[in-house]
């Protein structure tokens, strides 16, 4: 399998992954600031935004930081996530992964971000 080189960029933010019902209404703070997730299954109700915008007493998994793929990507792209996901694995780190229209996005703990760093520059992506 050939493996794309690509420029991440490090987001700002530290984000949660929030658990709520999967009958729960969409809460305002989960549209708080320029980045989030939300997907709905019959199972529950996901969340994806800054930690800072969660409340106390939400099922949470907090201390995520953000990588993005830079630029857009055709859907007919293939081994995008394989090609960050590999590196990761290997060196031991959780990631959950998330991916819009135009790009994907990695979420690694925080206490795993500067492993992960050095992981995906050997692999030859490039990160701002």
């Amino acid at each position: 399998m050939s493996f794309h080189h690509l420029n991440l960029t490090v987001m700002d933010d530290t984000f949660a992954v929030c658990k709520l019902d999967a009958d729960a209404p969409i809460p305002p703070w989960a549209t708080a600031g320029s980045h989030f997730s939300i997907t709905r299954t019959a199972d529950e109700l996901s969340v994806v935004c800054r930690q800072d915008a969660v409340p106390e007493g939400v099922v949470a998994e907090r201390g995520w930081r953000c990588l993005r793929v830079a630029g857009t990507m055709a859907f007919s792209v293939v081994g995008v996530l394989a090609s960050l996901i590999a590196p990761l694995a290997e060196a031991g780190i959780s990631v959950f992964a998330l991916s819009t229209f135009d790009t994907d996005y990695l979420l690694v703990k925080e206490e795993d971000m500067t492993v992960a760093l050095d992981a995906l520059r050997r692999r030859g992506h490039a990160i701002k």
